[in-house]
């Protein structure tokens, strides 16, 4: 059996404002073993991204605050950790490839010294050393003449290229973690299918745990091998991928599966869209967060919280439609 890298328990992250408390992330809980991937999806605004900063305790502070919860990190909880062994951990045992190449790069660094820079912090070796380890990393992401690219700055960079040398710098101490937010969100589709198959390949050589965080199911299905489905700061399901796509419960996660479009040869297939906006995180419902949108929502939805229930080992669901199915059948 294969160990747990990464166990986040029941973890709140909330952001203290003058219109109130934005309950970003709401009881949280899901588990990695090493060399697995998982991807969390939902809509924008649905928590994943606060989720993957909580982890790397990027959390801007004030006004966010990691108020409960665990993030176990080889048996280490991670909320307690003190910045400096945090900052240790931080780019060297867990990194994480942000949206947005060109503003998480700095744009007066060349790219090989921002590489190089992040190992002289972790890995104590010299910048020569250093330099001749970051155009290695930016030969094996794919980058052609690495020793020129290594000497350009961000802008001189496309936008797959700028993407394939954050992942070289992700990976350059060979993390056992990989976080990677949205990396195909603002390139086109062969430059998308390009960086996924380059990061499947990164981690069958170099065993990377990977959490991929992106509102796309098709590159969930291509990398993932299981899925947390969030919505409005909370988990509504999880499972294997084959699961959730196959014998999805929550009546979110087949929305979700709804709206996407099915090549057919035979018939014109209508996609479904999701009717209704999220909740307002600051105002929360008192029943389930889903309940004004979900057309098989009954008063016990819109009173009381649903709470998860293992549908089969490794498969939960938090819906009050399939807990009221389920005790039918039990009674039986």
């Amino acid at each position: 059996m294969c160990q747990q890298l990464l166990e986040v328990n029941n973890l709140k992250t909330h952001f203290f404002t003058r219109a109130g408390v934005v309950k970003a992330v709401n009881g949280v809980s899901f588990s990695l073993a090493e060399r697995e991937t998982l991807g969390i999806v939902g809509e924008s605004g649905s928590g994943k991204t606060i989720t993957a900063m909580s982890i790397m305790r990027l959390v801007p502070s004030p006004p966010g605050k990691i108020v409960e919860g665990k993030i176990l990190y080889k048996g280490k909880d991670l909320v307690s950790v003190k910045e400096p062994e945090m900052r240790e951990i931080r780019g060297n045992q867990i990194s994480m490839i942000f949206q947005d190449p060109m503003t998480s790069l700095n744009p007066v660094l060349t790219i090989g010294f921002q590489i190089a820079e992040v190992l002289v912090m972790h890995r104590k070796i010299s910048k020569k050393e250093a330099g001749s380890r970051a155009i290695e990393m930016l030969r094996q992401v794919g980058i052609p003449e690495p020793e020129k690219r290594a000497a350009c700055y961000p802008h001189q960079l496309s936008g797959g290229m700028r993407q394939r040398a954050m992942i070289a710098m992700a990976l350059a101490c060979n993390p056992s973690l990989l976080i990677a937010d949205e990396p195909t969100t603002a390139l086109d589709v062969t430059i998308q299918a390009q960086i996924l198959d380059l990061m499947q390949k990164l981690q069958e050589r170099t065993g990377t745990a990977i959490i991929m965080i992106t509102h796309d199911l098709g590159v969930v299905a291509e990398l993932c091998r299981k899925v947390l489905v969030m919505y409005a700061g909370e988990p509504v399901e999880q499972g294997d991928v084959e699961t959730i796509f196959n014998s999805p419960c929550h009546p979110y996660t087949r929305g979700l599966l709804s709206s996407l479009p099915v090549l057919e040869t035979d018939e014109k297939i209508r996609l479904t869209p999701i009717d209704g906006t999220p909740p307002d995180l600051k105002n929360l419902p008192p029943g389930c967060n889903f309940a004004s949108r979900c057309q098989e929502a009954r008063d016990v939805c819109r009173q009381t919280k649903p709470v998860p229930v293992e549908i089969k080992p490794g498969h939960t669901v938090v819906c009050h439609c399939y807990i009221t199915k389920e005790s039918e059948v039990r009674s039986q």
